[in-house]
């Protein structure tokens, strides 16, 4: 299903010749320097071709014969390559002669008896060349190892694009796959031909090999079955092999105008559109690359995002965004991420434009809480960052669980419950570190909403957005006392207190009420004894906050706390602490951002 879905967007692309995708036998790659031959084979001139606008010069992305897939051995390549191939001159390599040799014999066997200027002139320039004339002024030491292509003097067309070369590419692949085995059934096509024995490298997968990595391989003998070896165990034909790598490596491009690919720790996700014409799948791309990436650039373009989300939680049609969004545009979602030598697939998710639309909407409707701690509804990527140990206001994905994020992006594009570890994972950080942030609350309310909605979650109360004193959950309510408790604490201590109750009781409060909340009660009368002698106003309110919220619980305190209400406890904590801030800065609720939340919002 991947394979076919990919090699279909190749073909689509192929039709509409899109920049940078390569047709079967050829490949986009890094190209730096062209060597411009006389009909004679003698040099003409050596020109930089690289991409010189940025700070430092960049390679150019070049449509050439596709590259030998090297390990140990030395393969050349068919009218490019390196210099050690090329030239015999190389800083690196210690085998250049034997290289260049290499490069010169394949090209001296299949170009014989070419009538074609350019080949001829290469011929000729082989025939006659010697690394001793590398040498000034056409060659320079900045070329080493570069790769390198030809061009006819006087001609704009390389000699791999020559007419003549590429009827010479087409009769080597048929050659190569002449002395295959014998026909078998592609497993995407379903046509019986050659079944590609290795597959083209996939590159642009953060944290795989630079060199490339593949998705089908078998590289030892336990993987194989029936005697078959490497690609037979799977048989993927030579074009549809090309079809799906060459795309995914078009998809995984880097750069800031490739709106089709996020990375999110270590996830790589692409995700492309089948719609009737190229302008309306580009606007639903556009759309899902929006409401998937919470890393808007400025304010502006957060409060676009921001806008389009909650036109589409209200039920609004797509139109109302742009007409040219239709809600049935098929859309398909693959997440990647390197795993030893090859690549895994995290997740793969196919639906309609107006299915993920509305299940990104619930999503930010299952995290939202009042007052918004965030600009944007959180991406996986921050949600499982706010999991990881705060080292000095920061955090690092390194510490996090990062099979977390394809298991919470699934979530989220599939509408099923969200992995219940990121629960555990945030009610452990906050117990450890007494950082409860709108974010790690949000992770709370987001996993019980979304379970309770779905009927998965038996309690019959549902989880308050903002601060709700009605509500007589016990979890919820020991969180609001529990911010009571530190309220009076804060106020009472002032500017001598150098940690307070969070800091010392969170973790045993939330799991052990009744342990720690009777010695809490006891000391805040103490607090309280103060304050009325200090601010008499402000503690009859917090005394009478107290009074209510302990009205409300039974007569004893629980001895321990579930799993679930410990996230209630959480909540019912943030709940009522951002409450005294509004009352105290007197902010309005919609922009309010907790001083507890900058590490999140700077970090996006």
């Amino acid at each position: 299903m991947i394979l076919q879905a990919l090699v279909d967007y190749y073909q689509r692309l192929l039709e509409r010749r899109t920049e940078g995708l390569a047709s079967f036998g050829y490949s986009p790659e890094k190209i730096s320097y062209e060597i411009l031959l006389s009909a004679d084979g003698g040099v003409v001139q050596v020109n930089d071709i690289r991409d010189n606008t940025g700070k430092k010069p960049q390679p150019r992305l070049m449509n050439v014969p596709q590259p030998e897939k090297r390990t140990v051995g030395i393969k050349s390549n068919f009218l490019w390559d390196k210099t050690s191939y090329v030239l015999g001159i190389s800083a690196t390599s210690k085998r250049a002669d034997k290289e260049h040799a290499a490069f010169k014999s394949l090209h001296q066997e299949h170009l014989a008896g070419t009538q074609d200027a350019g080949l001829k002139a290469l011929l000729a320039f082989l025939e006659a060349w010697t690394p001793a004339r590398f040498a000034a002024p056409h060659f320079s030491e900045d070329m080493l190892d570069a790769n390198l292509v030809f061009r006819l003097d006087g001609e704009r067309t390389y000699l791999h694009e020559r007419p003549a070369a590429q009827a010479l590419r087409a009769q080597l692949l048929a050659s190569q796959a002449e002395g295959q085995p014998p026909l078998a059934i592609c497993l995407v096509t379903g046509e019986p031909l050659p079944a590609a024995r290795l597959h083209p490298a996939i590159k642009g997968v953060s944290g795989a090999q630079s060199s490339g990595a593949s998705i089908v391989s078998f590289n030892q003998e336990s993987f194989a079955s029936y005697g078959k070896s490497q690609g037979d165990n799977a048989p993927v034909s030579e074009r549809a092999a090309f079809a799906y790598t060459a795309v995914l490596n078009h998809l995984l491009r880097r750069g800031e105008h490739n709106r089709q690919r996020l990375q999110i720790g270590d996830t790589s996700i692409v995700f492309w559109a089948e719609a009737a014409d190229a302008q309306e799948a580009e606007q639903a791309e556009l759309l899902l690359a929006d409401l998937l990436d919470d890393r808007p650039t400025d304010e502006q373009e957060a409060a676009r995002i921001r806008s389009e989300l909650e036109k589409v939680q209200k039920g609004r049609p797509l139109a109302d965004i742009d007409p040219r969004l239709q809600e049935d545009t098929r859309m398909y979602v693959l997440g990647l991420a390197p795993n030893a030598a090859r690549i895994a697939i995290r997740f793969w998710e196919v639906g309609t434009l107006g299915l993920f639309a509305r299940r990104l909407a619930e999503h930010a409707a299952d995290f939202h809480l009042d007052p918004r701690p965030w600009k944007t509804a959180p991406s996986a990527y921050r949600v499982v960052l706010a999991t990881a140990p705060q080292h000095k206001d920061s955090a690092s994905m390194d510490d996090a669980a990062s099979q977390l994020v394809g298991e919470l992006v699934r979530a989220v594009l599939t509408g099923r419950p969200y992995p219940r570890s990121l629960l555990a994972n945030a009610l452990m950080r906050m117990r450890s570190d007494g950082h409860v942030s709108g974010l790690r609350v949000a992770i709370c309310k987001g996993i019980l909403a979304r379970e309770r909605r779905l009927g998965i979650n038996s309690d019959k109360e549902e989880i308050p957005v903002s601060l709700d004193k009605a509500s007589t959950h016990p979890g919820y309510r020991l969180g609001r006392l529990f911010a009571v408790l530190e309220a009076v604490q804060r106020l009472a201590l002032g500017k001598q207190i150098n940690a307070t109750i969070r800091d010392r009781y969170y973790g045993a409060a939330s799991a052990t009420p009744a342990l720690v909340f009777p010695v809490l009660l006891r000391n805040a009368q103490n607090h309280l004894a103060r304050l009325r002698k200090d601010k008499p106003a402000a503690a009859a309110g917090l005394e009478m906050d107290i009074r209510e919220i302990v009205g409300g619980l039974a007569d004893n305190f629980p001895r321990s706390l579930r799993i679930e209400d410990q996230g209630r406890f959480a909540i019912g904590y943030y709940h009522q602490q951002q409450s005294r801030f509004r009352q105290e800065d007197g902010v309005d609720s919609g922009n309010t951002e907790s001083t507890e939340d900058h590490i999140e919002e700077t970090q996006a």
